[in-house]
């Protein structure tokens, strides 16, 4: 009588050390990458959570040894897996490309670890508590398969995509550069933040048949190399002239700068005024966003916290489920071009260094202050704008004496790039621009 008794009270005792073993192991991993490791790399944030889901197994081993009559040691394996990996990426900070060799290898052992889960569980638990290992294991699987399959159609698109343009050095890397079009000046497309050469697709031909354009991808995204480090809006800026001369185009350039490209490109023009004719800013990042923009401090704090789990996310195949129906405004192959760039984890990872760095780009932006009487054209895309948004594009626009801003009420800040409307309405700002250079007309104030 006594025995038999004993067995739901010892059912309900395995079953609450399950749950809460996983739950400790969930809530661990969460504490982790946005308590202690918040803002860390890539291996810091995988590796913590591995350590917290480690630390879950190890306490349904050991606590089931110590408190029930179904003592799970099995538990052990994936513990030990687990901690050992977690502890290796977090000391040793592997680099992107070991990041990527790894891709081919953990998936399918990620996978055989998930069914032996299942297999032991199904021996080892006696009751109805085998039934919430299943979620975490269906959640295993998922992640084994989307890492698979993001490794594979990641190697698929670089074949798709090849390389167009050239690699050139700028000092310890390379960056990836285009020209197309002939005729000067030399028009500059800066692309905004973690974004790449590719969504200019609609409008550096539509410039082209004027005048040479250069498109290019900064460090760490497209086709370009990593930096050694992160890099602020001055490294940038540094990079980009270094990257023109290097290619063997000299100035005179008419800089054109969309959302934190306008940043850089006035930076480059505080560093290099004598090579700057003409500039073009795009619903550009006003260097004074935290003080002039009400909403933007809040906007922009969580992102410590937020963007370093995004290359841990990518390298799920998350991301590419996320894109999947992004960029159709784009013509291909930039649509196809852009939405693989996106999906990497290489680029999750350019994305969180350079927006980490947006406080030393827009302070050094502060130092562009005035761009005399050369030509300069504010386009600013209202639609869905930030409180204060107008005001700092006026702002911007009084750098030049001849300036026109050009306000597009219905156009959001994407759409100004990739949509058939906006790409026109943005090739038509460089365009002029490049004839009030040649010209040395006054621009209209349309």
């Amino acid at each position: 009588m006594t025995v038999a008794s004993s067995q739901p009270g010892r059912s309900r005792r395995i079953a609450l050390i399950v749950a809460g073993s996983l739950a400790v192991g969930f809530l661990s991993a969460i504490f982790l990458v946005v308590g202690p490791m918040a803002g860390g790399t890539e291996p810091t944030i995988t590796g913590s959570v591995l350590l917290a889901f480690g630390l879950g197994w190890a306490l349904l081993a050991l606590l089931s040894i110590r408190l029930t009559d179904q003592p799970q040691r099995w538990a052990l394996v994936p513990a030990a897996s687990m901690s050992v990996v977690g502890l290796a990426l977090i000391v040793l900070q592997p680099s992107q490309g070991v990041m990527d060799a790894l891709s081919w290898i953990w998936p399918p052992a990620l996978l055989v670890l998930a069914v032996w889960i299942v297999i032991q569980a199904r021996r080892d638990l006696r009751s109805r508590s085998r039934w919430l290992h299943y979620p975490v294991v269906v959640v295993l699987v998922l992640f084994a398969i989307g890492g698979g399959l993001e490794t594979i159609l990641e190697a698929v698109d670089r074949g798709a995509h090849p390389m167009t343009g050239r690699l050139v050095d700028v000092g310890g890397h390379r960056l990836h550069i285009e020209f197309t079009g002939t005729g000067s000046p030399t028009v500059v497309l800066e692309s905004g933040a973690a974004e790449s050469s590719f969504y200019w697709g609609r409008i550096a031909p539509a410039v082209a048949g004027t005048t040479k354009v250069c498109v290019y991808d900064r460090a760490g995204r497209g086709f370009s190399e990593a930096p050694a480090g992160r890099q602020d809006g001055v490294a940038v800026a540094n990079d980009l002239h270094a990257l023109l001369a290097g290619s063997g185009n000299a100035g005179p350039y008419v800089l054109v700068g969309h959302s934190t490209g306008g940043a850089y490109v006035r930076i480059f023009a505080a560093r290099y005024p004598d090579e700057v004719a003409g500039m073009v800013l795009l619903d550009s990042q006003p260097a004074d966003a935290f003080t002039a923009l009400p909403d933007y401090p809040a906007t922009y704090s969580p992102t410590h916290t937020v963007l370093p789990l995004l290359p841990s996310v990518a390298r799920l195949g998350i991301f590419r489920l996320a894109y999947a129906s992004k960029f159709t405004d784009l013509p291909e192959p930039a649509q196809g071009e852009e939405r693989a760039d996106q999906a990497t984890p290489r680029s999750a990872a350019s994305g969180r260094d350079e927006f980490a760095e947006i406080p030393a780009t827009l302070q050094a932006a502060m130092a562009f202050t005035s761009f005399g009487d050369r030509p300069l054209v504010v386009v600013t895309a209202l639609a869905g704008a930030q409180r204060g948004w107008l005001a700092a594009q006026d702002t911007m626009a009084a750098l030049s004496t001849n300036s026109a801003h050009r306000v597009l009420q219905d156009m959001t800040h994407e759409a100004l790039i990739t949509s058939e409307s906006g790409a026109a309405a943005s090739s038509k700002a460089i365009l002029d621009v490049v004839t009030a250079v040649r010209t040395g007309a006054a621009l209209a104030k349309q």
